[in-house]
């Protein structure tokens, strides 16, 4: 991958993009999340703090800029809105519902909660690869 040819900021708008969505998703379908993954809004209240949050946006950031880098190896014409909705589902079926269904299998977790968090994810492709693609 050649990541010299990555537009930075580009990168940064979209994990700061995707950290913006997640809240959205997981405000408006959080209490379906707590019942699939078998926790209370008070469990959460405890467990809050500023390390969740940090992590999660280190992770955006690296997959915004795994996502620059293989646009990257893709001529500027070819890297059009389809090709990052189509790069975004391409990698998500492969990598990201791949492990976490047979994570979650494993773990003994309902299938909702891989639906939940799947598509969350999914989300966070799409509209990386859609900012990513206009830069």
């Amino acid at each position: 991958m050649d990541f010299g040819q990555i537009n930075w900021i580009a990168v940064l708008g979209a994990a700061v993009a995707t950290m913006g969505f997640g809240a959205i998703y997981y405000t408006v379908l959080g209490k379906p999340w707590m019942d699939a993954a078998g926790i209370t809004e008070e469990q959460i209240k405890e467990s809050r703090g500023a390390g969740p949050y940090v992590i999660s946006f280190a992770s955006l950031l690296v997959m915004a800029s795994v996502l620059a880098g293989h646009f990257a190896q893709h001529s500027a014409e070819e890297v059009t809105a389809a090709h990052a909705i189509e790069s975004a589902f391409v990698l998500w079926l492969g990598f990201i519902l791949a492990s976490m269904a047979t994570n979650h299998a494993f773990q003994g977790c309902p299938p909702k909660l891989t639906a939940l968090d799947s598509g969350h994810w999914l989300g966070v492709l799409v509209i990386q690869g859609l900012i990513l693609s206009a830069f």
